[in-house]
């Protein structure tokens, strides 16, 4: 199985008051880079997806940076954009850049678990949340989406090929939105 990874950094963090992925994180690194990192190490075939007023803040040679210019379209439309990267993956883990604080364990056990025909959901304590992970079988019609539904709408079409992975990591509930939420984020760690 050849597992890629799409890591949605097109947001334009309207709650936040600035751009919450180069905001700096208590171990000295920024929101987007710490989120990175932990991917990366899990699933090597990364392609981080931005918009251009972020792609030089983004950009780092050991990454592979694409540009979406119409993001403002929404997070689905941008999933549109990014699936013409996931040639010969069999499975593709979607991945949002303002959760720091999953492990890179995280990441690799769903990397393990994912199949070409199935979407797979993390759970922890009874509530879903991310990354999702979906099959090819998916591809043609994650690369159809538009508007900011993301992957979701596919979860509800196809019930029957969801499977839900239990996971002792919280930080798969925890994004960042707002300022606030960064810094109860970032106590809960210590």
């Amino acid at each position: 199985m050849r597992i890629g990874a799409l890591l949605l950094a097109a947001g334009f963090s309207s709650r936040f008051g600035g751009v919450k992925l180069l905001a700096a994180l208590d171990s000295g690194t920024r929101v987007f880079d710490q989120t990175f990192e932990r991917l990366q190490a899990a699933v090597p075939e990364t392609v981080v997806l931005t918009r251009p007023e972020l792609s030089s803040e983004l950009d780092a040679t050991a990454r592979r940076v694409e540009v979406f210019s119409e993001a403002e379209r929404g997070m689905g439309a941008t999933l549109a954009f990014g699936m013409q990267f996931t040639g010969g993956w069999d499975a593709c883990m979607i991945c949002l850049s303002d959760m720091p604080f999953i492990a890179s364990d995280t990441y690799r056990t769903l990397a393990e678990q994912a199949t070409s025909d199935s979407i797979l959901l993390p759970e922890c304590d009874g509530e879903t949340g991310n990354p999702v992970v979906f099959g090819s079988a998916f591809f043609s019609e994650l690369g159809k989406l538009s508007g900011d539904a993301g992957g979701k709408v596919l979860i509800r079409q196809h019930p029957d090929k969801v499977i839900k992975l239990k996971l002792q990591d919280r930080a798969i509930l925890m994004d960042i939105d707002t300022p606030q939420d960064l810094a109860q984020l970032q106590a809960s760690q210590t």
